[in-house]
């Protein structure tokens, strides 16, 4: 019985490992992405700035061209509505980024923040919330906000 409740588990609630081991990239992609969206889609608003700074951000952060982008984040939209937390993104990103590239993320993450030229409580709240869960030490929390802030101004 305890067996059948753990696989239940790991084939409804974890990431995919089939595909995480086939694609390891496309998952982290993916796995960052639906944190990019999250925070646009915080403030329960995505303003026509927010969805072009999205795509501009997922084109420059993976290098992608346009088509690609669009097909990741429609990905990301469809894994953002059928995820519960963010658990299974951050442990995916913490597997694989170092510290630095979990700092520019969470600079990258402030940047969606602002794309619209006003901070929302709960984009705040969301980005706190995901530099806790990377390990991001709350100076680089502060540092990139106001960096990501002097940019949209």
């Amino acid at each position: 019985m305890i067996e059948k409740i753990k696989q239940f588990f790991e084939a409804h609630l974890s990431p995919d490992s089939d595909t995480i081991a086939r694609d390891p990239e496309h998952a982290l992609r993916l796995a960052v992405t639906v944190l990019l969206f999250e925070v646009a889609e915080s403030d329960f608003q995505q303003q026509p700035e927010e969805k072009e700074a999205l795509l501009q951000v997922v084109q420059r952060y993976f290098g992608l061209g346009q088509e690609q982008a669009e097909a990741l984040l429609s990905m990301a939209e469809s894994e953002h509505a059928d995820s519960t937390d963010y658990y299974e993104f951050t442990r995916l990103i913490n597997q694989h980024y170092t510290a630095e590239q979990k700092n520019q993320l969470i600079e990258t993450l402030w940047q969606i923040a602002f794309a619209d030229q006003s901070l929302h409580r709960y984009e705040e709240h969301v980005i706190r919330r995901l530099s806790e869960l990377l390990y991001v030490p709350h100076s680089v929390f502060i540092t990139a906000k106001h960096r990501a802030d002097n940019r949209s101004t």
